[in-house]
């Protein structure tokens, strides 16, 4: 229970009554309607009317000029409507002559969503926000859920997904939370130990975003130690069936719309609040300090995230004892977005539920919640003094936004760094502490070191 085993949530739990007593003891007392689930249902709903209202000035006004920015509530989902042809076609991503930049299930999303949308005198581009916006409040409600029996002993951890600042903040942005609900299902599955079905899993949320593939490094890595390869092969195939499903009919019926996604990826410069992208805006105010382009920070960022793995997997294999699943995928993810060339604010929603997973600590997650919030709001006033016609005394400094960047990509390596740290001592961790050895382990689970790496004077 947080208000018992967390000395940080402790001091604040007075408000409502001081810690968990025990005539509420879990288990002994029946706790009626508010069970644990329906308690953090409750919890995300709240959270996701705040979420409606921060975007509300948006709904309202419009997100024309530079309101969007003005008043952080930009979406992607208003600004594609039309600018992507979904206004005339619904199916627009898969006709001739397509150029939409996202993959082919997202895709099917946005043109399903639209589809539902009719024509008429009527705002279609706010119905086109608002059914999104529902059915990612649905996905964010199956993500804390899926969270919640993912963690084992410990489900209220999932209420840190429930009440996420930064999910309130930019979980409208894109359609980003569907590939972390398939991501979040592919763990739970994984944890039940139904291997094959969490494979597919993958694949459907690879065909969503690239970042779900990436929990099969945590597989490489406790297949390797274990001697367990059976479980890596049968969730990799399963993965492969589910994303060529998926993406071969499209590739098929048109080819040049199906790869635009990947051309666009490699070609596009520095997104914003990336590393690479404050590097440029720096550059272009220190005279010997030279921008990078597109192909050099393609080379810079696989190479830097290439060694991060292979730092991460040496760490996996280093242990003590084997990793917990969650953390190992908490570490790669969080590495592919640091070092990734796109960093958008909708990124922290990928490592929320791992985060709560991985080192379910209030303190830690609150001020790394505090950092993304300040990037959140320094992004839009960084987009707004760029593009309002406005003096330049009375623009938010560009100054600011650099460190607003540099201060939430800090707090995450601070996140990685705990989380690193508790696989060499199992006494932090918090999950360990509570009697559990890895409730994600799944196939894994039991399973003998087979490869550990030794120093010879630990041997």
């Amino acid at each position: 229970m947080p208000s018992r085993s967390d000395a940080f949530l402790r001091k604040f739990t007075e408000v409502i009554g001081g810690p968990l007593g025990r005539h509420s003891s879990p288990g002994r007392i029946s706790p009626g309607f508010f069970t644990i689930e329906r308690v953090l249902v409750l919890l995300t709903v709240i959270a996701a009317l705040l979420a409606v209202a921060s975007k509300n000035a948006c709904r309202l006004n419009g997100w024309g000029g530079t309101n969007s920015y003005a008043w952080a509530c930009y979406s992607d989902w208003s600004a594609l409507f039309n600018a992507r042809g979904f206004a005339e076609n619904a199916f627009a991503p898969f006709a001739a002559g397509a150029q939409f930049e996202y993959p082919v299930l997202m895709s099917v999303v946005s043109s399903l969503s639209a589809a539902v949308i009719p024509h008429g005198e009527f705002n279609r581009v706010l119905a086109f926000y608002d059914l999104n916006f529902l059915l990612v409040i649905a996905l964010w409600i199956l993500v804390v859920i899926a969270t919640s029996r993912t963690a084992g002993r410990r489900p209220w951890d999932a209420a840190m997904v429930a009440v996420a600042p930064g999910i309130i903040l930019a979980v409208s942005i894109n359609w980003d939370m569907w590939a972390v609900a398939f991501l979040a299902l592919a763990m739970l599955a994984w944890s039940r130990e139904k291997t094959f079905l969490a494979g597919v899993l993958i694949g459907l949320g690879t065909a969503m975003k690239v970042f779900p593939l990436l929990f099969f490094g945590a597989v490489i890595v406790l297949a390797i130690r274990s001697g367990r390869y059976k479980p890596l092969w049968v969730s990799l195939s399963g993965a492969a069936l589910s994303w060529l499903a998926v993406n071969l009919p499209l590739a098929i019926v048109n080819f040049d719309a199906w790869k635009h996604f990947f051309t666009f990826t490699e070609d596009r410069s520095a997104g914003l609040s990336s590393f690479w992208h404050i590097w440029n805006v720096t550059a272009g105010v220190i005279p010997a300090m030279a921008t990078l382009d597109a192909s050099m920070i393609n080379a810079l960022a696989f190479g830097l995230f290439a060694a991060s793995c292979a730092g991460i997997a040496y760490l996996g294999l280093r242990a003590p004892v084997a990793p917990r699943l969650s953390q190992l995928v908490f570490l790669i993810v969080a590495s592919f977005i640091l070092f990734n060339k796109v960093y958008s604010p909708q990124f922290v929603l990928w490592l929320i539920p791992l985060a709560a997973l991985a080192w379910p600590k209030w303190k830690a997650f609150l001020v790394w919640q505090l950092f993304e919030v300040l990037h959140f709001w320094a992004i839009w006033m960084y987009l707004y003094a760029t593009n309002a016609d406005i003096k330049a005394s009375n623009t938010f400094p560009t100054s600011f936004y650099v460190f607003a960047v540099l201060g939430h990509m800090i707090a995450t390596g601070y996140l990685m760094y705990k989380v690193s740290q508790s696989m060499f001592d199992t006494e932090l961790d918090p999950v360990r502490r509570v009697g559990q050895v890895d409730p994600q382990a799944g196939a894994f689970a039991g399973a003998s070191d087979k490869f550990v790496l030794r120093t010879t004077h630990g041997a």
